[in-house]
């Protein structure tokens, strides 16, 4: 399963936990920094950081961070809420299985949104509008055809 990465005015990135993880050169276990939780992770900032580098690239640092999960669950998250977050990729070195592809854990963050399990989606974003508090909940998008499909079947 992949994780799609987004930064601003570029074409999305796929890619995969492991890639991630490889790219992260510092995997740690969750419980250094969720007491009790298992499996290895990486930190989401020198992530980050080190991505940008991978891709010759400048940004400036992220105001927000919008994640997705499959079941459409979507947080926004101030950066400065993440100084500690970490992106679990695996339990006892194998893929997760639970929660997979990637979860995020924020430790430390004034949300009750400690833990995104199955995050398909990563998009780094710099707008300060979006504010100081994180914001979550599920997202449903539906197009015309689907909700005119879903009238019919009644």
């Amino acid at each position: 399963m992949s994780v799609t990465v987004i930064l601003p005015n570029q074409d999305p990135f796929v890619t995969t936990p492991l890639d991630m993880a490889s790219l992260s050169n510092d995997v740690f276990p969750v419980a250094n920094r969720v007491p009790g939780a298992e499996g290895e992770g990486f930190d989401l900032r020198s992530w980050f950081s080190l991505f940008i580098q991978s891709l010759n690239e400048t940004y400036a640092e992220p105001t927000h961070l919008v994640v997705r999960a499959s079941d459409e669950f979507q947080a926004t998250i101030p950066w400065g809420q993440l100084n500690n977050a970490l992106l679990q990729f695996a339990v006892n070195g194998l893929p997760l299985v639970k929660g997979r592809p990637i979860r995020l854990y924020v430790p430390d963050g004034t949300s009750a949104c400690l833990n995104v399990k199955s995050v398909v989606y990563l998009r780094f974003v710099s707008d300060a509008a979006l504010g100081e508090e994180a914001e979550y909940g599920f997202v449903n998008e539906i197009s015309p055809n689907q909700l005119a499909k879903g009238l019919k079947s009644r």
